[in-house]
């Protein structure tokens, strides 16, 4: 027992950070609740436990009479002369009972009063160790599986538990296997413990592994300045330089991208996008999607929609698989992304141009008047027999094209105009019958 009770006290304060004086005071405590229920009636129950060698002393506190009515309580003057000659009666002395089987009901007493002060030492050594490094990255390994695919972490002193739900699907571990993961927060436990929760889902592990990596990120040199991810999946890190003569994409790559492999290997062969960072939203996210050009965008601030326009090859990878390079763009620039095909598009706003060309509004028929387009430019169209806005709202991109010296991209910048002026009139003229019927 003794030898026991030492090995236990060596191992809690190696192995958990728990000081012996924690251990030995959370044993004495329950040993007097084990030793009252074996000493029926003795209430002043004292254990002292020497923490070096491990020596269990059980003492009862009773009271020096002349005759004894209770012996529990009470002990005859001349039996407590036998243990202190100086003593008198009315004192009280301590006797050693130590009991020599304390029992069953005793030692399941004991057991449960030392597992609660040991989880409350042991919290409290999980507070000082952890709760100021929420947020950090840690590393340990498997230990065993907890309810199904939950992870239990060994950490050193404690154990960390990481959930199925905060890592990806795609990622498989063994018992055994090394873990690196976000410390995500220190919670208590209805027991009285505490648990260390682990996430390898966060984008702050993202944010982490490059810290580590990237020597310029961690001294201020370049600057995260946004993260977004799919774990498992893809990660998109848009950085900027606070010095201009360094690149912060080329320096989160690193040389022959060594920095950002080794990113990436540590989130088994996540897709991770580099991104310079723009002010404006839409800049920021023609950064997103490079190498693909966005050939038309509309920006609803109400809504906090965008919508872009790109070229049909390359609609399923601005999109991305279940739309998720589209959503997580989205969540770089605060806007919902809506994406079209640029043929789509353009069949879309040829119906809309054919609408507006069968109005039965008179000023459609005017001469060709056009804001924002140069004098010279007008009059080339009209000679070229668009000479009202019915007729050009009739033409398509190839048809004015075809004018010389106007190549597609204007024809279509024209038409735009031309679009933007019939709506006006189209809008106009509702209200002035609006006005009429009142």
């Amino acid at each position: 027992m003794n030898k026991d009770l030492v090995a236990i006290f060596e191992y809690l304060e190696r192995e958990k950070g728990i000081k012996r004086e924690i251990v030995v005071a959370a044993i004495e405590e329950s040993l007097i609740a084990a030793a009252r229920k074996s000493l029926y009636g003795a209430p002043n129950i004292t254990v002292r436990i020497q923490p070096k060698t491990g020596e269990i002393e059980v003492y009862c506190e009773k009271e020096i009479v002349a005759e004894v009515d209770d012996p529990p309580t009470e002990i005859s003057l001349e039996t407590a002369r036998e243990l202190d000659p100086d003593c008198s009666l009315g004192q009280f002395i301590d006797i050693e009972v130590t009991p020599k089987d304390f029992g069953r009901i005793a030692a399941q007493t004991a057991r449960q009063v030392i597992a609660q002060k040991l989880r409350v030492a042991e919290r409290d050594v999980i507070y000082e160790e952890y709760r100021h490094r929420v947020g950090e990255m840690v590393s340990g390994t498997v230990k065993r599986f907890a309810r199904g695919a939950n992870l239990v972490v060994d950490l050193g002193k404690v154990e960390g538990l990481l959930p199925a739900r905060n890592y990806p699907k795609t990622e498989r571990y063994h018992i055994g296997d090394r873990v690196h993961a976000l410390l995500l927060t220190v919670q208590d436990l209805e027991n009285g413990g505490a648990e260390v929760i682990l996430s390898r889902s966060d984008p702050k592990l993202a944010t982490q592994l490059f810290e580590q990596e990237v020597p310029e990120i961690h001294d201020g040199t370049v600057q995260i300045v946004q993260i977004v991810r799919e774990a498992g999946y893809r990660t998109k890190v848009v950085v900027r330089s606070n010095d201009p003569r360094v690149d912060p994409v080329g320096t989160c790559v690193g040389v022959r991208g060594t920095r950002v492999k080794t990113i990436v290997r540590e989130l088994n062969n996540e897709k991770v996008d580099i991104i310079p960072f723009a002010d404006d939203p839409i800049d920021l996210l023609q950064n997103a999607l490079e190498p693909v050009l966005i050939r038309k965008v509309s920006l609803n601030e109400d809504e906090r929609t965008v919508s872009i326009v790109v070229d049909d090859d390359n609609y399923a990878t601005v999109l991305g698989r279940r739309g998720m390079n589209a959503r997580l763009n989205g969540q770089l620039i605060g806007y919902t992304i809506e994406v079209q095909k640029i043929n789509e598009y353009k069949q879309r706003i040829a119906v809309e141009r054919r609408e507006l060309a069968e109005l039965p509004e008179s000023a459609l028929d005017a001469p060709l008047k056009l804001d924002g387009i140069s004098a010279l430019l007008v009059e080339n169209l009209v000679d070229a027999g668009y000479d009202t806005l019915r007729k050009t709202l009739r033409a398509g991109p190839e048809d004015i094209s075809a004018i010389p010296g106007v190549s597609l991209e204007l024809a279509d910048k024209i038409l735009e105009r031309v679009k933007e002026t019939a709506l006006k009139l189209r809008d106009g003229g509702a209200k002035k019958s609006q006005v009429d019927e009142e």
